[in-house]
């Protein structure tokens, strides 16, 4: 498959009043008409505010903050790594609300934005850098040079994300960030020493809330539902559960994903549970999610 070109957009992140977390945050850009060069533009909706739009980095996926009413071991560090690389300093939350900012030092950050699509959410998915000499709405492939001084890269290189592919993302772009995850998870940096994706107890949402055992999100995320279904009266295991969200009321959350760039398989196949044990049957890294 060919590379695709990616616009290059100028401007800046903001994020007073806002909740960013370790691979989202608000951008304002210079020029937002060339939004509407994008895949999916429609889905984009800038706030009437100050015309900011979220992001969402590609190839990662951060510890959760807030997902609903939830949080994950290793949030709050990781969204502060990230804040930090980016410049922000002395980053006050409103009282009361653990995940809005009051105030920071600077007030916002230029950067640049490579993309070329929004995601179902109307979030502009995104490789993020450091403001770059190419003039605004250039359009151009990224290469490797190029991925690996994204900020997304650096979350990865330091521990603070795990690396998560879509099979829309290009393999050179998988290549690049699963070795720097790897390589992370090798030296056991940032959130590694607390990673319990292979195995992990589930009875209950505390056993992967904020002093519970750290999964990889898109588990996380996946339990948190479930969980709120056990809650709710269902009686069957995880993985059942998946199964069963292919045919209910609400949405699918059995993905649909591709092993090892061969076998294309559902997550609800993958996992083995074991009374309150359940097990990931392969390496994260080796899957890549069907984007719908």
């Amino acid at each position: 498959m060919a590379l695709p070109f990616y616009r290059f957009l100028h401007g800046r992140l903001v994020i007073r009043g806002k909740q960013p977390d370790g691979d989202s945050v608000r951008f304002v850009a210079d020029s937002p008409d060339f939004y509407s060069d994008l895949r999916y533009a429609r889905r984009i909706r800038p706030s009437q505010e100050d015309g900011s739009v979220q992001l969402r980095l590609e190839g990662i996926d951060a510890p959760e903050v807030h997902y609903g009413p939830y949080a994950q071991p290793y949030g709050d560090e990781a969204r502060e790594a990230f804040l930090r690389m980016l410049g922000f300093t002395e980053v006050e939350f409103e009282q009361g609300e653990r995940n809005r900012v009051q105030a920071s030092t600077p007030e916002s950050v230029d950067v640049t934005v490579l993309t070329h699509a929004a995601d179902a959410n109307g979030r502009v998915v995104s490789y993020l850098l450091p403001r770059q000499d190419e003039q605004d709405g250039f359009e151009g492939r990224i290469d490797a040079t190029l991925l690996r001084a994204s900020y997304n890269c650096r979350m990865l290189l330091e521990g603070h994300a795990y690396y998560m592919a879509y099979t829309s993302t290009p393999k050179l772009h998988q290549d690049v960030f699963r070795e720097a995850a790897v390589a992370a998870r090798k030296a056991r940096l940032g959130l590694w020493p607390l990673d319990r994706t292979p195995e992990w107890v589930l009875t209950a949402q505390e056993d992967i809330g904020p002093h519970g055992q750290l999964i990889f999100p898109k588990l996380f995320r996946r339990c948190t539902d479930y969980m709120a279904a056990c809650r709710g009266g269902y009686r069957g295991d995880l993985a059942d559960w998946l199964v069963a969200s292919r045919t209910g009321r609400t949405r699918d959350e059995d993905d649909q994903v591709v092993l090892e760039n061969r076998f294309e398989t559902r997550l609800s196949e993958l996992l083995q549970q074991r009374n309150a044990r359940v097990v990931l049957q392969s390496d994260p890294f080796d899957l890549a999610f069907v984007e719908h």
